[in-house]
């Protein structure tokens, strides 16, 4: 699918933005950002507060849309360092901010107490002297909006005088009318209606609490990353000129330093061993669960962890070029960039704010003007609510006297009662423990939308080399030898120092025979045939090579080995000839294997009710033997597909239903873009391959249906989150408007109005929160 990220990454980049707190702020920054010249498209994640922007000019300043943000009350800042540094400070940031949540919830605990302690003393049930007195309970409300109260309002009326209403522009206009009107009510008795100064106090005390839960909901979704951050250890100990060990900041580290790593320690770079074996447990980056047994050469990522015995690493990658670093990076993007479903809600939630004003507004006037006139019996009933009123002030409505006093408690339940902010948490809440849990087995999915067309994907194509197979050949059988040690000895002596791909496997599996290693005197190689030389105490000359080139060279062949070479062809094994002068020592076959989890990754993908194919440039042969194997149909393999071919192919298959294409991430590039998917499957150093929408770290196919089951859970969460969202706004609205109040007596008052606001988007929250037991 094409994607944002198949543009060069300069063009792509990541905003802190703050101060926001519902979908109402999301749609703001939105809307400022792509009202700025240069700016292509823009997404905003209210959960992370990242902003996700396309510029047209990447070397243009940035102080324009900084300045814009800041005067509609979002101050940004780019996001422009390694994102381990990032998260590690992000966290330092998080404490401070958990503080003042804290700070915030025990002033809500205490507005909430001393009201609570007000109605028992105005109801008789208990005797507190000055707490039940009218001057306390006006003094409580002035404080409440003047001190933990003041930013809510201060960011209402921003939002408010720049035509884009927020949460807080509700809860502002709901205190702020109850408050309002106690203060007339106080100074001009005359009007008729009691004073409610208890009521601003603890709906503020309500919203406070309901914040800091949500926010520790919050915190708790991106803990995924931030354990994540936490496999990059700070300090690394550096091997010095004069091989003397210093302990120094991991920052520090140049490419080209020597790094020591003993049993237990965490590997803080990307880097190269140099000295030592040990066994590296790399699952917390690929999954993978069996380790890798690292040797000099062997390559290994930051956040491995060094089991055995003491390694000596050369360094190759620092900071954000690590493989940890673009992990992160990666996922950090994926959060930011939205799932189409999420679109219909945020259309939504741009407007609500609007729509529940004017709701608030007509609720007023037609309980002023028309429904008690309709329905008497309402300021009577409306005292069975769910607060009873009490005879020095009363509750909102509660045992309402007049008209303008029940209008004006339902006007504020309404204002407060709603919950734009569930409906901005409902889908980047979800998202975002998403992708973080998924980059935790090694799985990178590149945004939101990847994930809702990975839920909907009905077919998967694959390639066949380095996707289904291991991609690299291997010896599978000896074949008419007598002494394979022997053999593989004389081989490895001459193809040593050769790259050709059946060269390597020769030397690889001449290793597991530990025979001494033999000089060669010379040696020279046919291009296509083999290579032939002479050995340092061998007789005669050594020839490894194609069996047709062997026999071109008089080397003595048995009459039934045509049926050998037929059959190895039959099985797409690609067959070496080793003889010593006239005499054939033997033949070698080597094919490329079959990864070991392909049989059930594939089981898995047809319990899930996927169809499959291979779409292979292999000769037909290798394709049917394979297919067979792995329990594909005839229908469904293709074979000898050039480019150009693969993709015509692709594109009818995507006819029948959203597809995806699963590759090695190099050599699929564009069946990787073509498709509704591209899935590519390799190692850390792959996971730049922009062509590709999902990544699979590591060498397991089997982590496919893993994480394509994990899109299908992530959606369902989606769609719950959304259904509960839209549904409680449908209820809660008309019931706060009075809607059961003539038929019922109930209402709702505004404090119990708030609490159901905050529990709103708590339960977003929490559901999302529980994709991380899956």
């Amino acid at each position: 699918m094409n994607s944002p990220d198949n543009l060069p990454l300069q063009e792509i980049i990541l905003l802190d933005v703050q101060g926001m707190k519902c979908a109402g702020c999301v749609r703001s920054v939105e809307a400022i950002l792509l009202g700025q010249e240069g700016v292509l498209s823009a997404s905003v994640n209210l959960v992370s507060r990242t902003a996700y922007l396309e510029l047209k000019d990447p070397d243009k300043p940035l102080d324009q849309i900084f300045r814009a943000l800041a005067q509609r009350g979002f101050p940004a800042q780019l996001r422009d360092q390694n994102p381990l540094e990032k998260l590690q400070d992000s966290q330092a940031d998080s404490a401070i901010e958990l503080w003042r949540q804290w700070k915030r919830m025990i002033f809500a605990l205490l507005l909430l107490l001393l009201s609570g302690l007000g109605h028992l003393a105005e109801g008789g049930f208990v005797e507190i002297g000055l707490i039940g007195t009218l001057p306390f309970h006006a003094a409580l409300a002035t404080f409440a909006l003047l001190g933990p109260g003041r930013k809510i309002l201060q960011g209402g009326l921003s939002a408010a005088l720049a035509a884009s209403p927020t949460m807080d522009t509700l809860v502002g206009l709901g205190v702020s009318s109850a408050y309002i009107a106690s203060l007339v009510a106080l100074v001009w008795p005359q009007v008729g209606w009691p004073c409610f100064f208890n009521e601003p106090v603890m709906l503020l005390g309500f919203v406070l609490l309901g914040r800091f839960m949500e926010e520790r909901a919050r915190f708790r979704t991106g803990r995924a990353l931030k354990q994540l951050a936490e496999l990059q250890p700070d300090n690394a100990r550096l091997v010095m000129g004069n091989g003397r060990i210093k302990e120094v900041r991991v920052g520090s580290l140049r490419v080209g330093d020597k790094v020591q790593l003993l049993a237990g320690d965490r590997i803080p770079v990307d880097g190269v061993v140099e000295e030592g074996s040990s066994a590296v447990d790399i699952s917390s980056l690929t999954g993978e669960p069996l380790p890798l047994e690292a040797s000099p050469g062997t390559e290994l990522s930051s956040g491995s962890l060094n089991l055995e015995s003491t390694l000596v690493l050369r360094v190759k990658l620092v900071g954000a070029q690590t493989a940890l670093a673009r992990i992160i990076a990666l996922v950090e993007r994926a959060q930011a960039r939205k799932a189409p479903i999420q679109g219909l809600a945020d259309r939504i939630a741009g407007r609500f704010c609007y729509g529940v004003v004017l709701l608030a507004i007509g609720t007023f006037f037609f309980w002023w003007l028309i429904g008690t006139r309709l329905w008497p019996h309402v300021l009577h009933a409306s005292g069975q609510g769910l607060l009873h009123g009490h005879s020095l002030h009363s509750s909102l409505g509660s045992g309402a006297e007049t008209p303008l006093g029940l209008a004006l408690q339902l006007a504020i339940a309404v204002l407060v009662v709603a919950c734009p902010c569930a409906l901005g948490l409902a889908t980047p809440t979800v998202i975002t423990v998403s992708s973080g849990q998924a980059a935790r087995k090694g799985w990178l999915f590149r945004g939101g939308d990847v994930i809702e067309m990975a839920a909907s994907l009905k077919q998967v194509a694959f390639d066949k080399t380095g996707t289904l197979t291991l991609g690299r050949p291997l010896v599978s059988a000896v074949m008419l030898t007598k002494e394979p040690g022997r053999m593989f000895q004389l081989a490895s002596c001459l193809e040593e120092n050769s790259r050709h791909p059946l060269a390597q496997a020769v030397t690889q599996e001449a290793q597991r025979y530990k025979m001494p290693s033999l000089k060669p005197l010379k040696s020279s190689t046919v291009p296509g045939s083999g290579i032939s030389g002479e050995i340092e105490g061998v007789d005669g000359i050594v020839r490894v090579g194609n069996p047709e080139w062997l026999r071109s060279q008089k080397v003595i062949m048995e009459a039934d080995i045509q049926k050998v070479i037929s059959a190895a062809a039959g099985k797409g094994q690609s067959l070496v000839g080793v003889s010593c002068g006239e005499k054939l020592l033997g033949l070698i076959a080597i094919e490329d294997r079959l990864r070991p989890d392909s049989f059930v990754a594939l089981d898995r993908l047809r319990n899930q009710g996927f169809k499959m194919t291979i779409l292979s440039g292999d000769r037909r042969e290798a394709v049917e033997r394979l297919g067979l194997e792995l329990g594909f149909k005839k229908d469904q393999l293709f074979w000898g597909l050039l480019p150009a071919r693969k993709l015509e192919e692709l594109e009818r298959l995507k006819g029948l239903g959203p597809l995806a294409m699963v590759g090695d991430g190099i050599n699929d590039a564009p069946a990787l873009a073509a498709a509704d998917l591209g899935i590519a499957v390799g190692t850390g150093t792959q996971i730049a391959q922009e062509t590709a929408d999902l990544v699979l770290l590591g060498d397991r196919l089997e982590g496919l249906p893993e994480a394509l089951l994990l899109a299908r859970k992530t959606m369902d969460k989606v769609r719950q989150n959304l259904s509960w969202a839209f549904g409680y706004n449908l209820i809660a609205l008309p019931i706060a408007a009075g809607v059961l109040l003539p038929g019922f007596g109930l209402l709702l008052s505004p404090p119990i109005a708030a609490l159901l606001m905050a529990l709103s988007s708590i339960t977003v929250v929490v559901n999302a929160l529980t994709l991380r037991s899956t």
